[in-house]
């Protein structure tokens, strides 16, 4: 009997010295976030990072949202609207630098930069073409990551952001030329066709996303539209996507300028993927456009394509030269700041609720591939060949830098 309760209690102590599996707690990898959303304080810049509604959702999902006082105001969203959906609102800008992710829509400011602290994550715009040397140095300086909103890129390698903007740019764009048309700034045209009346000219300079919301818009009131680009492939995308034939041709200068005399709108339409954008319509053609017609050059953010192409603002939008009126802002989006500021948080909101679930920014970036699209700093490294290149600062590839802080 003996030998039995001992050979038990052997088994049992054997059993104990055995590995056990541990349990984990579930969702113990989620990670509450700590948001900041400053006021924009960028001139001609109404949008804003997150509504309302972007934000109760966040909330929702466990995390902390701060947002500065009027911040959502140039848009029309109102400090109890974001209240109301649980965010905390700030007096200032540096309570709101307090939190470890900063939603902004244009870069941090030079006066915004005193705020950053080390490994805070900053997601903005990048704006290539117009940034300094030392304003990078800086950066670099505070040990902050910055992610380029404009350059994340999605599962089937589109810009989200970029698509979007483009979306609302290239039909307002059409909205623009067609009050600059009328009677009370310009020759009394309608843009569009009337019964017995030929109608409007557009000439569209660029295949992408912008000329193909420009050319829906055009054609979709009646005017008579011709698309321009040098790649073919975007031209017979454009044709498809659209539904119907639209002219089409690749940017030839002869072609061009007879297309160019005969418009009664041209709308620039050119992105670059970095660096400048071509200037295909010289200060010739532009001389022999008819007087009265208008330019909207969107591709004045990045140098834009038409060399009589100069930058105005939204208090001060045109001006004519050799009698033709030229649009030029570079913030087209945010003449319609509410619809713009919505469509930026369609994308936004559910790329935070993600970095939540998945424990945080940093576990995002290793990740995902189109969130490392747009990191152009790394906890203060700069990762960005193109900036690296063109401003002679040193750069490291984020793949390497991210095998080894995971070594």
């Amino acid at each position: 009997m003996s030998t039995s309760k001992e050979t038990q209690r052997e088994l049992s102590e054997a059993v104990m010295m055995l590995p056990q599996e541990k349990l984990q707690p579930v969702g113990s990898k989620r990670k509450r976030l700590f948001i900041g959303i400053p006021k924009e304080i960028s001139m001609q810049e109404n949008r804003v990072a997150l509504v309302p509604e972007a934000v109760q959702l966040l909330v929702n999902n466990g995390h902390r949202v701060v947002v500065e006082t009027d911040a959502g105001k140039a848009s029309n969203f109102q400090d109890n609207e974001y209240s109301e959906s649980g965010a905390e609102i700030a007096y200032s800008a540096k309570e709101v630098y307090e939190a470890e992710i900063i939603l902004k829509v244009e870069p941090v400011s030079e006066e915004e930069m005193d705020y950053l602290k080390p490994k805070q994550i900053v997601i903005s715009a990048m704006q290539l073409n117009v940034q300094p040397k030392n304003y990078i140095k800086n950066l670099m300086a505070k040990k902050v990551s910055a992610i380029a909103w404009d350059y994340i890129a999605d599962e089937d390698e589109v810009l989200p952001i970029v698509r979007s903007m483009g979306e609302i740019a290239g039909t307002t764009a059409v909205l623009i030329a067609s009050e600059y048309l009328m009677n009370n700034k310009g020759q009394g045209i309608m843009l569009g066709g009337i019964t017995g009346v030929p109608p409007t000219q557009v000439v569209i300079i660029g295949a992408g996303t912008v000329g193909e919301y420009a050319a829906r818009a055009a054609m979709g009131l009646g005017a008579d539209v011709r698309v321009f680009d040098n790649s073919i492939a975007k031209l017979r995308r454009l044709q498809t996507s659209i539904g119907f034939r639209v002219s089409t041709s690749t940017i030839q200068p002869k072609v061009l300028m007879k297309a160019l005399m005969r418009a009664d709108v041209a709308i620039g339409a050119i992105r670059s993927r970095s660096g400048r954008t071509p200037c295909v319509v010289n200060e010739e053609m532009v001389r022999q456009m008819k007087s009265g017609s208008v330019i909207v050059d969107v591709s004045i953010d990045q140098g834009g394509c038409f060399e009589t192409s100069q930058v105005t603002t939204l208090n001060n939008p045109v001006y004519s030269k050799h009698d033709v009126i030229h649009y030029c802002v570079p913030n087209i989006a945010s003449l319609v700041s509410r619809t713009a500021s919505h469509t930026l948080s369609n994308v936004v909101a559910p790329l935070i609720l993600q970095m939540g679930d998945e424990g945080g920014v940093e576990n995002m970036i290793r990740n995902h591939v189109g969130i490392q699209n747009g990191v152009y700093l790394y906890n203060g490294t700069l990762t960005n060949m193109y900036l690296g290149e063109s401003l002679n600062l040193p750069f490291k590839d984020l793949k390497l830098l991210l095998a080894a802080f995971n070594s």
